[in-house]
């Protein structure tokens, strides 16, 4: 069992940026893949963005330039970078590791 906790959330304007966190408390982070999910209102839960243990990344196009997924297993942390939010960037935002996924936080973009 892998417990994750995000956090960073919040308000912003659109245009603005925004940091996410996510703590794990795997034994070891370095074998696991990583990423983000989100839910908009009325839509399913998506994965847009994934770092493998490599460190090869992935992102849909929807975030692709904007968004960045980063870890660092030494603090047993994933993180997400995100900047010129759009307001349909709102929504609840996942942290995934290890096959588990966090109880969310969540991000609104305002007008």
């Amino acid at each position: 069992q892998v417990r994750l906790v995000e956090s960073g959330g919040g308000s912003v304007q659109a245009g603005g940026s925004l940091n996410l966190s996510c703590a794990a408390s795997a034994p070891d982070l370095s074998p696991c893949a990583v990423g983000w999910n989100r839910r908009t209102p009325g839509k399913t839960r998506e994965l847009i963005t994934w770092m493998t243990s490599d460190g090869t990344t992935g992102y849909v196009d929807a975030v692709k330039g904007r968004f960045t997924v980063s870890r660092d297993n030494v603090k047993k942390a994933v993180y997400l970078q995100m900047s010129n939010l759009k307001t349909e960037d709102t929504a609840m935002y996942y942290c995934a590791a290890c096959g588990f996924l966090g109880q969310g936080t969540q991000v609104t973009v305002t007008s």
